[in-house]
């Protein structure tokens, strides 16, 4: 099999439309039926909703949880989820799985957790690798994806998109089930 892969110079938002582009260009083979986005204000969660809501897809947006940033605010903006909602896609709102009590526990005793591991060691392939490993195993734990199937994983570092990953979904109880079948975007830097 042979693919080809898009490398960008530097991370960031200035390459969403891109990633929106990878992902259209592997929908068209018709083997996939699942796209999963990271989204934070929801701005690429409706571009990508918006764009692809004639595909026959199911399009998962997953955002930060409540009190991501500031307690008791989400960051997803009300224009935005009506977007995405208006556009047929789903959105999960959910405890980002290497952002949970254990993040407490190490800020309050300085200590390393087993997820903090598994997020610095996904890290190395850059920050949009791990957040689309992430996404993928959030919506499958939410019922929003099938587990088991190649899902097309979309997210950035930062805001915006510089990442898209084939992966075969698990839910985060069978964390090591979870593969990364192939990488059809990043950022080189």
């Amino acid at each position: 099999m042979e693919r080809t892969v898009v490398y960008f110079e530097h991370p960031g938002r200035e390459n969403t439309q891109e990633c929106l582009t990878v992902v259209h260009r592997i929908l068209c083979e018709g083997r996939h039926r699942n796209v999963v986005v990271a989204s934070t204000d929801g701005t690429t969660g409706a571009l990508f909703a918006e764009t692809l809501q004639d595909s026959g897809c199911n399009i998962v947006v997953v955002t930060h949880h409540a009190g991501f940033k500031e307690p008791n605010s989400l960051e997803l903006s009300e224009e935005n989820r009506n977007r995405i909602v208006k556009a047929g896609a789903r959105i999960f709102t959910g405890t980002i799985l290497t952002h949970s009590i254990e993040t407490a526990f190490a800020a309050k005793f300085q200590g390393i957790y087993p997820t903090h591991v598994v997020a610095a060691s996904l890290r190395r392939f850059g920050e949009g690798t791990k957040v689309c490993c992430e996404i993928v195993m959030m919506a499958a734990d939410a019922g929003l994806i099938p587990e088991g199937e190649e899902i097309v994983a979309v997210a950035g570092t930062g805001k915006g998109a510089d990442t898209v990953l084939l992966v075969r979904s698990a839910v985060s109880k069978r964390f090591f089930d979870l593969k990364v079948l192939e990488v059809l975007a990043k950022p080189r830097g």
